[in-house]
């Protein structure tokens, strides 16, 4: 049964909790909210089994949860912060994709996170980002009313069967609903470049968990590696996956392993 938190600006974010045992809260990337990714709702049944709490959540703007500020990183930290202190105050943070990178940034803004584990952050290497583009670009077609471009610019780097899938099945119209909350995501990215990482993330200083599939695509392995340089307590393992997916049970028993490490 859904729940919902209140976050600093008022907005309610709805969320599923279950289980029992150590806490860890569950952070969507560009795409996904609990009824368009069932692969991590089994996820999170999964680790509830194994003897965790269980928080999955719907970012500001998708499925349930409110819109106010869509689109503001710092409302998506306040938000994390609002979760951790439902369960007790701290918490294990497992980010998927572009909800990697807002782990960091919300461990690095003190919201309580006890460990960070980070399936394929899409981070360009330091000084070699877009210098903003994609952020720009997605707040000038949000701000035209174009969602539906926006979420053509936005992938319009993945491979294109991705994009052409999309757009020939019943998926596309609820990711042009979500368009506004992508700007969460590219600020999140975006902020990234800004300095080096050591720096940016300095606070960091938590267990952190990078975490790559065995056939992915050539973006992930090179950020995953650089991301265990420039934080103190991180390390890298590989599990079974493809093009940025991962496999239930592998993706289960690693992080139920790191957690209770």
């Amino acid at each position: 049964m859904t729940e919902f938190v209140t976050s600093a600006d008022g907005t309610r974010i709805a969320f599923d909790v279950e289980g029992d045992g150590p806490p860890v809260i569950l952070i969507g990337g560009a795409m996904q909210f609990r009824a368009f990714d069932p692969d991590t709702v089994q996820l999170a049944h999964r680790l509830a089994a194994r003897g965790f709490t269980v928080v999955n959540y719907d970012r500001r703007g998708r499925g349930e949860s409110g819109a106010g500020s869509v689109g503001a990183l710092e409302s998506e930290i306040d938000d994390l912060a609002a979760l951790v202190g439902r369960v007790g105050g701290r918490a294990a943070l497992y980010g998927s994709s572009s909800g990697a990178v807002i782990a960091l940034w919300a461990a690095q803004a003190g919201v309580g996170a006890t460990r960070l584990a980070l399936w394929e952050a899409p981070l360009a290497l330091e000084g070699q980002g877009d210098g903003g583009e994609t952020l720009r670009g997605l707040r000038e077609r949000i701000a035209a009313g174009d969602h539906e471009g926006a979420v053509e610019f936005f992938m319009r780097d993945m491979p294109p069967e991705w994009l052409a899938g999309s757009k020939a099945g019943p998926a596309w119209p609820v990711m042009v609903g979500i368009a506004p909350s992508l700007v969460a995501d590219a600020a999140a990215l975006t902020r990234a470049q800004e300095a080096p990482w050591a720096r940016q993330w300095s606070a960091v200083d938590v267990p952190v968990l990078a975490i790559v599939g065995e056939r992915t695509l050539p973006l992930f392995p090179p950020a995953a590696a650089a991301l265990v340089a420039a934080l103190p307590r991180a390390r890298r393992v590989t599990v079974p996956g493809t093009d940025h997916g991962w496999q239930l049970d592998a993706m289960t028993d690693t992080l139920a392993g790191f957690l209770t490490d």
